[in-house]
């Protein structure tokens, strides 16, 4: 596979909290042993579901795995957040970190210590911190870039006008930008001018593309496979995405399963890498990974993708 193809990436957030550690263990072993390279974790995760009311479980997990699989460093690259870890225990977001300059670098030392290495493949800014200039931002990013300690940067849940702007003022101060986008995104989408529950959420938006084509940004998409309620009937699709085209969408996504033997998740996870985008997949179970690293031999071409768009 080409570098630069999209992939299949393996969120971890619920490792360490959700997801024991030996389950955890199995489910990376699982994906590596498939062809899967990234990790995506955040230094929050998952502070919400933590009896400690911190985050830290995933990169503590992922940091286990590692010391005791000899050479899985080499085989993975690990990306992780920083923003909005709690800095006092069950306080969010009143105690979240933010994204000053010391916040910034405080949470990637913090990061590396959980994790057991000595740099980041990708690190990512998890979301706003508009209290903070973004020349600040924009200089500790760029900080740790010069350092080694994150290889590439990136922006999640950020305005597309506001990853330009701090690109731009990256150029200006001689620092490396961020050149990664990750937005919430899948087949289905939601009632148009409703928001969606889940806090913090930003969904892609056309203009994220538009941005991320031009400028040639990676794109990562998360909430890829909606939870698992394309394919288990005890998790239907939240209320917003109740209307009509959400119905013709799925229509559409079972014709195509069946021409092509697939899952409903297999199509939909081909339908994302098609159009230059990398979904981040949590899963709880090895067969799990089992199937979503299978949505690689479903090549859907651009015929399908005109179906989709043309049932919205």
């Amino acid at each position: 596979m080409n570098a630069t193809d999209p992939q299949i990436v393996l969120g971890t957030m619920d490792f360490g909290t959700r997801v024991a550690p030996d389950r955890a263990f199995a489910i990376l072993d699982s994906f590596v042993a498939g062809g899967g390279v990234w990790l995506d974790t955040a230094n929050c995760y998952s502070f919400w579901a933590d009896p400690s009311g911190v985050g830290g479980a995933s990169e503590r997990v992922i940091g286990s795995w590692l010391r005791a699989r000899p050479g899985a460093r080499d085989a993975v690259r690990i990306a992780t957040k920083v923003r909005q870890n709690p800095l006092v225990p069950h306080s969010w977001p009143e105690s979240a970190e933010g994204l000053c300059a010391r916040a910034v670098h405080d949470g990637v030392k913090e990061s590396l210590g959980r994790l057991g290495v000595d740099h980041v493949d990708l690190l990512w800014a998890h979301a706003e911190d508009r209290t903070v200039p973004l020349e600040e931002t924009v200089g500790a990013f760029g900080d740790l870039v010069a350092k080694g300690v994150a290889l590439r940067v990136g922006a999640a849940n950020h305005a597309a006008w506001r990853v330009e702007r701090a690109r731009s003022l990256a150029r200006e101060r001689g620092v490396e930008p961020w050149t990664s986008l990750q937005l919430r995104h899948s087949l289905v989408q939601p009632r148009p001018l409703t928001p969606v529950a889940e806090g913090g959420h930003r969904m892609l938006a056309a203009e994220d593309l538009d941005l991320a084509r031009s400028e040639g940004l990676s794109v990562w998409s998360y909430s890829s496979l909606m939870w698992g309620s394309y394919v288990r009937a005890d998790k239907p699709l939240p209320q917003t995405y109740d209307h009509p085209g959400t119905a013709r969408v799925l229509a559409v996504l079972d014709d195509v399963a069946d021409e092509f033997s697939a899952t409903r998740n297999q199509v939909v996870l081909a339908w994302l890498m098609l159009q230059g985008i990398d979904p981040i997949v949590g899963a709880s179970r090895v067969e799990q990974i089992e199937e979503v690293l299978a949505a690689r031999r479903v090549r859907l071409g651009d015929e399908h993708l005109a179906r989709f768009a043309e049932a919205r």
